[in-house]
């Protein structure tokens, strides 16, 4: 919202000699977002000037249309004759006085005005529109000063035009309606520096009368809760809107359209009130506002033909709707060129209907903005009198003495406050008499009586006051006031922000991490080392994943948590997997023409706790009770956290070197082991067997055990999986839940050894049936102490080993702590490791 700091001062006595810094750091004190502080005489330098135009000369043969002006600037230009101007606008005749920079000025910009020739013609200086002196964005004409303008050609245009004002840009939050209009802020403002406030809502006003203004019907009370209206007949339709007025709405950024629909936008700035000129002349039969009927069309002001539902609230005649109520008029009741009866309607209507309106056909119109953040419903009949008097005196005519009031406006519901409440939610001393006062400075009606409300649990201590309840009605301009925390909230507001100290909470000795966000971290660090890209799928899946998943009925993950108000009705659950959106992630990547993809996710899957019921209903008057907590905790669904990765394609890029390794089931389970070792699980505690479980592939999947209990599982997908989810054949993946691993243990500081190791390598022949890793236990079991490492290096078979029968081959690191290890006792550990294997698995030596 911009607004002019002269025309705030009508309503607020503002200091004289008050800084533009400190208007600016007190608006944002009291909760006022700033965009920016404009000074609009120091915007333009140079000569800018009142201009008469004496002459006109049509040129022609250019593609566009252009003029040859001679313009008197009076002595401004030092000769006293016409300046010589070029200008392309059309908006301006012989006679009128225009605003003109001379050669030498600069406009915002930093666009610099300059004598040339142009069209063949020498131009010394420019014609200004509103949005070259930067007062608006109105660039179709030039501006062209109103008959009320007394300044004389050669004068200085700044003050005529405003640029001797300061501007606010003001960005409003959604719950803070009020303050979109000159009576909000000047109240804010009042609260500020403790200054008199002007308040032009108090102006008087005829009541309703038993005569109506026009006859009207409201059919829907609870959308449109009052409606009233006035006309004002043998209007001037050639009256000009006042200079003033349209500087004002031009730097609000609104564009002046005629007298009758720039009072209601000028009265919608003043009071915030939107309101409304129809052409009552050009309106069939009574007005009835109501529900639309779904269908119906309407051609609202901007010209687009619109298609209504039953949820828009519209204004009919008997020829159907004529305006969308709240949001924008119709063309058909328009003001005209040659209206002479104007009939204004100021109503109040409901801020959510009109929100969905707005949203639903794309028309965020300032009335609608200001509407679905809340407009006092009792200002309605002063917006009436203030249009009907404006119109009046510069548009002629003669206003009705019938006044239409529908009201049907509920009074607002006291609010019940325990006096000590703010000072037990800020920690600062907020005596009753002073939390009194404020609220009454924001418009409160206050009463007090005795609180019968238990102690908030959560506070520290009694506060002063603690007993006394406050009943606190809000004044009708503030709908956003409905709860205690509300006036909380003001109550700190308006005593400053400033006073609330900024206390930093103690720091956690170590990285201020806890274990469960070290580990998170320590995760996703060695995925992302290891060449995987993290993603964020949503958590939402539709019903029929588990089926394409291929989970068994019986599965626990089948059963999943419904969304009662779910962003899409195709996918209404909560994912039990991270599988589900996961692949769905590598689909979408695949299809935008990426082949070998290595993806990886953290986060958490969502349980339903079965037969848990309903939680508990839980208010804000008080931090609720432990037992309430423990129900609430009881119902909502579990959420451990898992990590999962997918791979498809090659894992190792193909290049001049040679050709690529494709990803397969063992790079899951590899995945899995470094997740596992960068959670600090010690690797003798992890173990990998062989597991049918969906949507893995029965022959090549894995589930990861720690400490003899499972995990996770890893491998390639199943191909029925594959084929319904459209993925390319092969397509591993893995998941483990992070939750069900043991907190890392302390890990002791490895012993150091300076002296060399003795690499020995072992080639084992096994049944295809016993697990590599069991294999790789065994040897450890068998070598003893002087074991550093064991790795497998090479799997095996073929017809010489015998049917069901495979090679593993293990490369044994040994390394004593104190000494050189001879031949022998290297060989000999190697013989007891294999002695183990055959003992346990009947493995023998290959080629032995």
């Amino acid at each position: 919202m911009r607004v002019s700091v002269s025309w705030l001062r009508e309503y607020v006595d503002l200091p004289a000699d008050l800084p533009t810094g400190d208007l600016e750091q007190a608006l944002v004190d009291l909760g006022i977002e700033v965009e920016s502080v404009v000074d609009l005489a120091a915007s333009v330098t140079g000569q800018l000037v009142v201009g008469e135009v004496r002459e006109i000369e049509e040129l022609t043969g250019f593609k566009k249309p252009i003029r040859f002006c001679r313009v008197d600037v009076g002595d401004a230009n030092g000769t006293g004759e016409p300046q010589e101007i070029v200008c392309g606008a059309r908006n301006f005749a012989v006679g009128d006085r225009v605003v003109v920079i001379l050669p030498g000025g600069v406009l915002p910009g930093g666009f610099a005005i300059g004598a040339r020739k142009t069209y063949g013609h020498n131009s010394a200086g420019m014609i200004c529109s509103a949005k070259e002196l930067g007062l608006g964005d109105d660039h179709s004409g030039i501006i062209v000063l109103g008959p009320d303008v007394t300044a004389k050609p050669g004068d200085d245009a700044r003050p005529v035009v405003g640029l001797d004002d300061v501007v606010l840009d003001l960005e409003i939050t959604p719950d803070r309606g009020y303050a979109l209009s000159l009576r909000g802020l000047a109240r804010e403002l009042s609260h500020a520096f403790d200054v008199p406030l002007h308040d032009p809502a108090l102006a008087p006003a005829p009541s309703g009368t038993e005569t109506p203004a026009y006859p009207v019907e409201v059919r829907d009370t609870v959308g449109c809760d009052r409606f009233t209206a006035r006309l004002v007949r043998g209007v001037d339709p050639c009256a000009p809107t006042p200079s003033w007025m349209q500087q004002r709405l031009v730097t609000a950024g609104i564009r002046s359209i005629s007298l009758p629909v720039d009072i209601t936008n000028y009265v919608m700035l003043e009071l915030g009130q939107p309101m409304h000129a129809f052409d009552a002349d050009r309106v069939v039969g009574p007005l009835v506002v109501r529900r639309a009927e779904a269908g119906e069309k309407l051609t609202t002001l901007d010209g687009v033909h619109r298609v209504l539902t039953a949820d828009d609230m519209v204004i009919c005649d008997d020829t159907g709707p004529i305006s969308l109520a709240a949001v924008m008029g119709g063309e058909t009741s328009e003001v005209v060129a040659d209206t002479t009866t104007v009939l204004f309607e100021a109503a109040h209507w409901d801020p959510a209907m009109v929100g969905r309106t707005a949203r639903r056909h794309k028309l965020f119109s300032e009335a609608a903005k200001r509407w679905e953040r809340g407009v006092d419903p009792a200002v309605a009949l002063v917006a009436l009198e203030r249009a009907v008097r404006l119109l009046t005196e510069h548009g002629g005519g003669t206003p009705g003495a019938e006044v239409l009031d529908i009201d049907h406006v509920r009074p607002r519901t006291p609010i019940t406050l325990p006096a000590d409440l703010p000072t037990r939610r800020v920690g600062v001393e907020y005596p009753p008499a002073r939390v009194v006062a404020l609220l009454e400075r924001v418009g409160c009606t206050v009463a007090q009586g005795v609180d019968r409300l238990s102690e908030d649990p959560g506070a520290v201590g009694v506060a002063s006051g603690a007993g006394t309840a406050l009943s606190v009605t809000p004044p009708t301009w503030r709908p956003d006031l409905t709860d205690p925390a509300d006036l909380v909230e003001e109550v700190v507001r308006l005593d400053g922000y400033d006073r609330v100290p900024s206390v930093l909470p103690t720091a956690p000795p170590g990285r201020g991490l806890t274990p469960r966000q070290r580990r998170r971290r320590a995760v996703a660090g060695s995925l992302a080392e290891r060449g995987y890209v993290e993603v964020l799928a949503h958590p939402f899946v539709s019903p029929e994943l588990a089926d394409q998943l291929g989970l068994a009925a019986d599965d626990p993950r089948r059963p999943a948590v419904r969304l009662a108000n779910p962003l899409s009705e195709e996918e209404p659950l909560l994912r039990t997997t991270l599988l589900g959106p996961l692949l769905g992630i590598l689909k979408r990547n695949l299809g935008r023409g990426h082949r070998d993809l290595a993806l990886y996710e953290i986060g958490a899957v969502f349980h339903p706790r079965v037969g848990a019921g309903s939680p508990p209903a839980m208010g804000v008057d008080r931090r609720p009770t432990d037992a309430e907590f423990a129900a609430a905790d009881a119902v909502v669904p579990a959420q451990p956290v898992h990590v999962a990765v997918v791979l498809a394609g090659d894992l190792d890029p193909a290049g001049w070197w040679g050709a690529g390794r494709p990803a397969g089931w063992a790079d899951a389970i590899e995945a899995a082991r470094d997740v596992l070792d960068a959670a600090g699980i010690p690797g003798e505690r992890v173990e990998v067997r062989a597991a049918e479980y969906a949507p893995w592939h029965p022959g090549r999947c894995a589930e990861l055990r720690v400490d003899g209990a499972v995990v996770g599982h890893a491998g390639e997908l199943h191909p029925v999986v594959v084929a319904a989810l459209e993925l390319p054949r092969r397509t591993c993946a893995m998941e483990l839940d992070l939750d069900a691993l043991p907190p890392t243990p302390v890990t002791p500081a490895p012993t150091v050894s300076g002296f060399p190791p003795a690499l020995i390598d072992v080639a084992l022949v096994v049944d295809d049936s016993v697990p590599a890793e069991q294999v790789r236990r065994a040897l450890e079991a068998g070598a003893g102490e002087l074991l550093e490492d064991v790795r497998l290096f090479d799997v095996y078979s073929g017809a010489q080993l015998g049917e069901g029968r495979r090679s593993l081959a293990y490369k044994l690191t040994f390394r004593a702590p104190d000494r050189t290890l001879t031949v022998e006792e290297a060989v000999a550990a190697r013989d007891a490791a294999v002695a183990v294997a055959a003992e346990r698995l009947g493995a023998t030596l290959r080629g032995a």
